[in-house]
C-alpha cells in the first residue's frame, strides 16, 4: 500500500510511519496544511491518514479539496476530537472512516486495510483473475492453486495492476506507487522494466497466461487476452 500520513504530532507521525514501513508499505508524511495540500494534488495514495487540526489550516478543508478534484484516495481521519459533529462532518465530506486518538497501531492497520479492500476489491481479501488468486492479507499468490513466490515489489505491482485491470498504467504511476517520493531520485525507469520482466517470468513459470501488454512509450496494461 501507498500511504500518506498527515499529522503534526511528530512522535505519533514517526511511530505510524515506522509501523507501516516495517510492514513493507510505501509511506510519506506531511506535518502542515500546505505540504499536505501539495502532496494530495501531485500524487495518488491507497489511503490518507488525516489529522483535523494542522498548522496552517484545517484537515476538513483538505478533505473537501481532495473530493472536489474527484480523487479516489481512501481517507481515514485520525483525530483527538471526540464530538459527534466532527465525525459526521468528516464522513459527510467523504472520509471513509474516523478513528479517535489514542489508538493501537494494530487497529489503525486493520482500518486502513479495510478501506483499501473496499475501494479496490469490494472488501474481499481474495483477488481472483482467471487462474490467478491473490490473498492480500497473507501476501500469497497462486496460479491454479500452485504457489508463486514474489518479492514485495513484485507482489505490490501485481496487486496494483489488478486494481487497474484493463487500464493503461504509465511508468510514472508505477514508479510513484512502488517508491513514492524516492522515484524522483531516478532519471530512468529501467528498474520498472526489471520488475515487470521478473513478474511476468514468475507468473509464466507458475502456469499463468501472459496478461501484461506493453503500450509503447507509455507503460503497461494488464488485461484478459
Amino acid at each position: 500500500m501507498k500511504i500518506l500520513v498527515i499529522e503534526d504530532e511528530q512522535a505519533l507521525s514517526e511511530s505510524i510511519l515506522a509501523y507501516f514501513t516495517g510492514e513493507g508499505n510505501i509511506c510519506e508524511h506531511a506535518y502542515d496544511f500546505e505540504s499536505a495540500l501539495e502532496k494530495i494534488e501531485l500524487y495518488a495514495y491507497d489511503c490518507i491518514l488525516l489529522d483535523l487540526g494542522l498548522p496552517g489550516g484545517e484537515g476538513l478543508d483538505l478533505l473537501s479539496r481532495l473530493k472536489a478534484r474527484n480523487k479516489k484516495d481512501g481517507v481515514l481521519i485520525i483525530s483527538a476530537r471526540h464530538s459527534l459533529d466532527d465525525r459526521l462532518s468528516g464522513l459527510d465530506l467523504g472520509a471513509d472512516d474516523y478513528l479517535v486518538k489514542p489508538f493501537h497501531l494494530s487497529e489503525l492497520k486493520a482500518r486502513v486495510s479495510a478501506i483499501v479492500r473496499r475501494k479496490n476489491f469490494d472488501g474481499d481479501n481474495l483477488i481472483k483473475f482467471n487462474e490467478i488468486t491473490i490473498d492480500v492479507a497473507a501476501m500469497k499468490v497462486t496460479v491454479d492453486d500452485k504457489l508463486v513466490v514474489l518479492t514485495k515489489k513484485e507482489f505490490d505491482l501485481l496487486v496494483y495492476f489488478l486494481s487497474n485491470k484493463g487500464k493503461v498504467v504509465t511508468k510514472n504511476a508505477m514508479a510513484e506507487h512502488l517508491w513514492g517520493d524516492e522515484m524522483d531520485l531516478s532519471d530512468d525507469f529501467d528498474f520498472i522494466y526489471t520488475h515487470m520482466k521478473n513478474l511476468k517470468k514468475k507468473l509464466s513459470e507458475g502456469g499463468a497466461k501472459d496478461y501484461v501488454r506493453s503500450v509503447y512509450g507509455i507503460g503497461y496494461k494488464f488485461a484478459d487476452v
